[in-house]
């Protein structure tokens, strides 16, 4: 974990953009004053960073400790992945949610199933307009890193078509799915009372 550290108040160098060390005594006034005050913006940033790691470390670990505490109530060992929780206070006002979210990657058989829903496209829309080939050919477009939309793709799978052909595309297109890692959120939410809307509490500067 990186921790904070306080800039040098009077260091005998500032370094420039290009990489040239400048004699402090020669830095304009102004120069000095903004880089005093990012350094301290930044220096008090980077503490409250390494704060909400600490924090959401801690508050992962005693949900899941609970959990297991919870389960050996039962005997009920629990093991593998650990997957979504979410826990609710005794009035129904305050939950604690931890979502995992998988970070999937398509392998070559992407390719196979693309050949055989371009198939479909080309048989179906043989006597129509291209609308269906456009909004398919958005599902497998990539971005500027040539990642796919996974959102996109994976809406391919939940449309009801009983085509042989597109059914086939759709199993090479689960089997071309990975998991290659995985991400935990660990989520606040509070209310006035029971029967109140949930409001998050959020721990994102950008919107506090």
């Amino acid at each position: 974990m990186t921790t904070a550290t306080q800039p040098k108040q009077n260091p005998e160098y500032l370094t420039n953009q290009q990489g040239h060390l400048v004699p402090f005594n020669l830095v304009p006034e102004l120069d000095k004053d903004r880089e005093e005050l990012i350094n301290d913006i930044f220096a008090e940033a980077i503490e409250i960073r390494d704060q909400m790691l600490t924090f959401k470390q801690s508050a992962m670990g005693d949900v899941h400790a609970f959990v297991e505490l919870a389960a050996e109530k039962y005997n009920a060992k629990l093991g593998g992945k650990k997957g979504n929780i979410s826990l609710l206070n005794f009035d129904g006002t305050r939950k604690i949610q931890i979502q995992v979210a998988d970070h999937l990657h398509f392998d070559e058989r992407l390719l196979a199933a693309k050949a055989l829903v371009d198939e479909c496209i080309h048989e179906w829309t043989a006597d129509s307009n291209d609308n269906i080939k456009a909004l398919i050919e958005h599902a497998f477009q990539t971005d500027k890193e040539g990642n796919l939309n996974t959102g996109r793709v994976l809406g391919l799978m939940r449309l009801a078509i009983t085509d042989e052909k597109w059914i086939q595309a759709m199993a090479a297109l689960k089997d071309s799915m990975q998991i290659i890692s995985s991400t935990s959120y660990i989520r606040l939410y509070q209310r006035e009372s029971a029967n109140a809307k949930f409001q998050a509490i959020s721990l994102d500067m950008a919107t506090v």
